[in-house]
């Protein structure tokens, strides 16, 4: 069991290391995935589903699979998953129990369309109450579902997307996001403390596995708000960030009203719009740093073949 529970992790990490997976490998891993899962332990299970909650990659199949476990294994894939579409949410909804529902509720945006499929699961519901053939709903699930009065649809529909919004979560909740080390607090800080500018830069992208460049333009930012914007996307302390935006960007410690200019932009920069604009900035280097090593490879591949090409003609 320890051997089987060894290969399915290895067979998921190797798969999250894959940035654009290519079809085959989608085809190869959902082949593998499933025979993995069902011999390995409930506590490898649980890893395994956690780490793939994560992957923006994970095959339909294997999504629909993993949904379809026990709550106890699905319930952060349900939850957190990008590669659950509303058609299977609303598939595993009217397929699954009531603590499944739950776990979909939570997510942090729900469509109208799951929304409206969520309510019409209460409509169900109610039917079954007056057909005696027809089993009785879970009672947990008449619990969420009868939220509102029979009949006011819309009220629902509020307690629901009130539900899948309730999502704020505490400072230190950095499950599934880029986070700083400790070490690299530590010397982002001392780098600023000492304005120490190309060493800041190139702890900033090392943080953010981007390139150079994308750490320099974020600095270049002369109001500091793309610098904030980063730090608190990566969870840096608030003292700590101030300090450093404040040694980098010196009319940020001039007071504006009673509080000094840093203090205004941290607080005003929202931790999940930082991370989603983080997030889109080191998509978009990964793309222009592929491109610019592509561009820099096709001369060097090319000399070689320029010069069997003259000395052929000798």
């Amino acid at each position: 069991m320890r051997r089987k529970d060894v290969v399915l992790m290895a067979t998921v990490t190797s798969f999250e290391g894959l940035e654009r997976p290519s079809r085959s490998e989608l085809r190869q891993f959902a082949e593998l995935f499933e025979p993995l899962f069902a011999n390995s332990s409930e506590e490898a299970r649980r890893q395994a589903v956690a780490a793939l909650s994560q992957s923006a990659n994970v095959p339909a199949a294997v999504a629909f699979f993993i949904a379809s476990q026990p709550i106890t294994i699905s319930a952060p894939f349900i939850a957190t998953s990008k590669c659950l579409d509303d058609q299977t949410l609303i598939t595993i909804a009217r397929t699954q129990g009531a603590a499944h529902v739950r776990a979909i509720v939570r997510r942090e945006n729900l469509s109208p369309t799951v929304i409206d499929a969520l309510v019409g699961l209460r409509h169900a519901l109610d039917d079954s109450k007056s057909a005696a053939e027809k089993p009785k709903a879970p009672e947990a699930q008449r619990s969420l579902l009868d939220a509102a009065p029979s009949g006011d649809d819309e009220a629902l529909r509020e307690r629901l997307r009130a539900m899948a919004a309730h999502v704020v979560r505490p400072e230190s909740d950095r499950l599934g996001l880029r986070t700083l080390t400790a070490m690299q607090e530590a010397l982002l800080v001392r780098f600023a403390r000492n304005r120490e500018a190309e060493l800041f830069a190139a702890t900033l992208a090392d943080a953010l596995s981007a390139s150079r460049w994308l750490a320099e333009r974020i600095m270049l930012d002369i109001s500091g708000r793309q610098l904030g914007t980063t730090l608190k996307a990566m969870g840096m302390p608030r003292n700590e960030a101030l300090l450093i935006l404040e040694r980098l960007y010196r009319h940020l410690d001039e007071l504006e009203g009673d509080v000094p200019q840093s203090e205004g932009l941290w607080d005003g920069l929202d931790a999940d719009e930082c991370g989603r604009r983080v997030e889109a900035w080191g998509r978009a280097d990964r793309y222009t740093y592929e491109d610019r090593k592509l561009a820099q490879a096709a001369p060097a591949e090319a000399a070689p073949t320029t010069a069997r090409a003259s000395g052929g003609r000798r």
